[in-house]
């Protein structure tokens, strides 16, 4: 039997710095908003703004990061990528300190910090089966998963404490310093990484772009994973816009019972990223994706059901989060592990972008929209109830697809004839 991935020094950094760049994102995901309704009075309008600029950036940049990363060794990509931001992170605090902040500074930072996420989230997924070996993956993506659960767990306290004790505009030096340590923790790798091969870099990128998308638009398991992730997406943002006015306004729960169950969902995505591995070595990849996706589901149905006592609302809306993340974390690893063990090296950053295009640059953005203007006319449960819905009938495209037959990346070879 292999050693641990633990027993692995460049690993071990890997994952390091990763955390500390969760955690840091987690503040900033708090501070940012905060930044620009309690310091820069923004409105709904600006706020709407805000989050477009995020998902604008994703869609321009996204398909041309992967062709990049293609083209070029991973590991440099992520350093600059993380130094970058470290920058432009930075540039928040310091014209705040100026007394020059403004609005346009956040869109514009927030949009750029998006293109280089677009570029960071191509090439990490492609890095990762180089530094550790394809048959390594399963337990590389578990391990690796516990970094953003450990920082969904100790995020918002830990961005609420700072945003108390120092401001929002202060506290975005936690995630500038957080992508600095991940940059230097990638330069400490001692593992070489291959170089790409040289006859990529002659071919127009046009082309490289339109290989990534033929190829997830006719592969036999990209196919119906991608149909039901930009389902999902668009379901899942009915949560992402409406969640919280859900628990506040609709169940009346306080700021506190908020905290509480929004931080089961991490303690539920850690206990699932423990357990990941060992459910795909017993069940295999597309069993045990398919069936971590409907416990979930089933689980997730208590959201929109939730009501009566604020005791039993707060469990009915506290389930899903322990037990329903914990169960899509495990279906996360399954998916990305089986995606890294059957497209090849030289065309993998493409089809991360691709997917990440697709789900964060198209259907999110979409979806929140949607949500939007349904809340104003069904009403917010009858909004989280539909988002549910979606996620639930998204699973079909799995289930009636060749993902019950797949236990194993050879299975989809066998498949591919």
């Amino acid at each position: 039997m292999s050693a641990s991935l633990w027993r692995n020094a460049d690993f071990r950094k890997l994952w390091a710095g990763q955390t500390i760049s969760e955690l840091g994102s987690v503040v900033t995901r708090t501070a940012v908003p905060l930044v620009a309704v309690l310091t820069l009075e923004a409105g709904p309008l600006e706020m709407a703004f805000l989050v477009v600029s995020a998902s604008l950036a994703v869609l321009l940049v996204g398909l041309f990061a992967g062709a990049w990363v293609d083209r070029l060794r991973r590991r440099p990509i992520l350093i600059w990528t993380d130094a970058v931001r470290a920058v432009l992170l930075f540039s928040i605090p310091a014209t705040y300190l100026g007394g020059d902040l403004r609005m346009e500074q956040l869109y514009l930072v927030v949009f750029l910090e998006g293109c280089l996420g677009a570029l960071f989230h191509a090439a990490y997924p492609a890095y990762v089966p180089s530094l550790i070996g394809v048959d390594r993956v399963v337990e590389g993506n578990s391990k690796l998963a516990t970094s953003s659960s450990l920082a969904e767990i100790g995020g918002p306290g830990l961005a609420g404490g700072l945003v108390q004790a120092i401001g929002a505009p202060l506290a975005i030096l936690v995630d500038a310093i957080s992508f600095m340590v991940s940059a230097i923790s990638l330069v400490l790798i001692r593992s070489r990484e291959p170089p790409r091969p040289a006859r990529t870099l002659a071919t127009p990128i046009r082309l490289e772009i339109l290989e990534g998308l033929r190829l997830v638009r006719r592969h036999a398991v990209l196919v119906p994973l991608t149909l039901r992730s930009i389902i999902a997406h668009v379901a899942g943002s009915f949560y992402g816009v409406l969640y919280t006015i859900y628990l506040i306004e609709d169940l009346q729960l306080s700021p506190l019972l908020l905290g509480v169950v929004v931080s089961a969902g991490g303690v539920g995505s850690l206990v699932g990223s423990f357990f990941a591995s060992r459910v795909i070595a017993r069940f295999g990849f597309g069993p045990a994706l398919i069936g971590t996706a409907i416990g979930a589901s089933i689980i997730g149905v208590l959201t929109p059901l939730a009501g009566g006592s604020l005791l039993l609302a707060t469990l009915m809306v506290f389930l899903p989060q322990l037990i329903g993340d914990g169960l899509q974390t495990i279906e996360g690893v399954a998916e990305l592990s089986l995606i890294q063990g059957v497209i090849p090296d030289r065309i993998l950053g493409r089809v991360n972008a691709t997917l990440e295009v697709f789900s964060h640059g198209i259907a999110y953005p979409l979806g929140a929209l949607v949500a939007a203007g349904l809340a104003s006319w069904i009403g917010v449960r009858g909004v989280i109830a539909i988002g549910w819905a979606g996620m639930a009938v998204s699973i079909l495209l799995l289930v009636f697809s060749p993902l019950p037959r797949i236990r194993q990346a050879a299975d989809v070879r066998a498949l591919e004839g």
